[in-house]
């Protein structure tokens, strides 16, 4: 697991003033994306403050060399596929280097400095992209108490599955349906049926949800047949972000029995465009919350001692959504819920690990969802589905307008920051994307 370094000191500060003083894009921090400027193609960047750092221009000015240069050679085209097949070494090199070549008391500064116009972009004038070429799109149920809401519905005393304790549950989702913060989603249709209607209806999803999860970026493959153990799963992911995992529950609810989601869950996916890497993660890893008295003990391809101790991260997630009412009246967006990543029942090695435990094959550029993270309390629900309890309570908002679930012009906004005394928080950049 990534050591905590000078890169991580939080008396560090940047030349690129932006960076300093917020909780979003610091110089501890330097996620990777993908992002095109005004007028140009696609290209690998590193966000820091309110700038995005270019990769490929720093490689066109000589200044990488060794495992960094490696890394920003694969990181510097349209896609991080390249990158992430590289492994941890190259990575953190690379964060490395760029976390000296950008610190304001950096031995290069006045080389470097002279050359920002060729180096930076302003963000607010660029376009992000999808990070990486999705190969495969897997999505967990790793969150249990939003397992536990859903379940209720199903059966208020026996709201888990039996297996759920024991294994990651999960289906596999669409990989083509996935696209970046800030593309609008259109509401799908598809069929839906009332408890009261005889037979089902075709047309636009009535019950259309978002999720609220996290993106786990898969690094380094494995051979077909070959699982991945425990010990060494954490070493194959690349990196986290967050992703609104929408749902049409009325389309879902009809059709996914007995074979699970289908055009309920396939219709759109959004990620946001920043990976923020394990290096960056270093300072918030936790330990994973132990399981309640009386439940089972993972079986052994799914349990490693140190995997526990550190294994987990403390990352704040909020969810917001913003109305067109809300915006007429000049109104923020309203907070719908707050939780944790330590509401997780399920470390993110595990979830390798035993996705690969019967020899299916992951390679760079797969991405999973963790499943809805959501709190032990309404609070923290991740869902419309659990806040308005499938419709039957209305969260009202500032502007007046109630919400069970989402409208036409309805925007849902994710974000994340991750915070621990004696470092700088980070955050993830939001994740968004409009209704229409």
């Amino acid at each position: 697991m990534a050591a905590i370094d000078e890169t991580h000191d939080i008396r560090r500060h940047s030349w690129v003033a932006s960076a300093n003083g917020q909780s979003e894009f610091p110089i501890q921090n330097l996620p990777l994306g993908v992002f095109s400027p005004a007028g140009g193609p696609p290209r690998g960047g590193i966000a820091i403050g309110d700038m995005i750092f270019d990769i490929a221009a720093a490689l066109e000015a000589g200044l990488f060399a060794g495992e960094a240069r490696s890394a920003a050679e694969a990181a510097a085209g349209a896609a991080l596929n390249p990158l992430m097949a590289l492994g941890a070494g190259p990575r953190a090199a690379l964060r490395k280097r760029v976390s000296a070549l950008l610190a304001a008391d950096g031995a290069e500064r006045t080389r470097i400095e002279p050359l920002a116009g060729r180096l930076l972009h302003r963000a607010a004038e660029c376009t992000m992209q999808l990070p990486a070429a999705v190969q495969e799109f897997t999505d967990f149920f790793a969150g249990i108490h939003h397992a536990r809401n859903g379940g209720r519905r199903r059966d208020p005393n026996n709201p888990l599955n039996p297996n759920y304790k024991y294994v990651p549950v999960a289906y596999h989702s669409r990989a083509s349906s996935v696209r970046p913060s800030d593309v609008p989603v259109r509401r799908p249709c598809g069929q839906r049926k009332r408890p009261e209607d005889p037979a089902p209806s075709y047309g636009p999803c009535r019950k259309l949800d978002y999720e609220l999860e996290l993106a786990v970026w898969i690094g380094p493959g494995n051979a077909q047949g070959e699982p991945i153990a425990i010990a060494g799963a954490a070493d194959h992911i690349f990196g986290l972000g967050l992703v609104n995992d929408w749902s049409a529950r009325d389309v879902q609810q009809w059709e996914s029995q007995p074979l699970g989601p289908f055009l309920g869950k396939n219709f759109a996916s959004t990620v946001s465009p920043w990976i923020v890497t394990p290096e960056a993660l270093a300072p918030f890893r936790v330990a994973q919350p132990p399981r309640p008295e009386g439940d089972p003990r993972p079986l052994p391809h799914l349990w490693d001692e140190a995997d526990q101790r550190e294994g987990a991260f403390d990352i704040a997630l909020e969810a917001f959504i913003s109305t067109e009412g809300l915006r007429a009246k000049g109104l923020p967006p309203h907070r719908m819920s707050a939780s944790n990543t330590t509401d997780l029942y399920w470390t993110l090695a595990q979830l390798v690990a035993h996705h690969t435990s019967g020899g299916c094959n992951l390679r760079p550029g797969d991405l999973f969802g963790t499943g809805t993270i959501s709190g032990p309390t309404r609070e923290g629900y991740g869902s419309l589905m659990e806040l308005s309890e499938d419709g039957a309570r209305a969260t009202t908002l500032a502007s007046g307008e109630t919400r069970t679930f989402l409208e036409d012009g309805d925007e849902v906004i994710f974000r994340a920051h991750c915070h621990r005394p004696g470092f700088a928080a980070i955050g993830f950049g939001e994740c968004r994307a409009r209704l229409i």
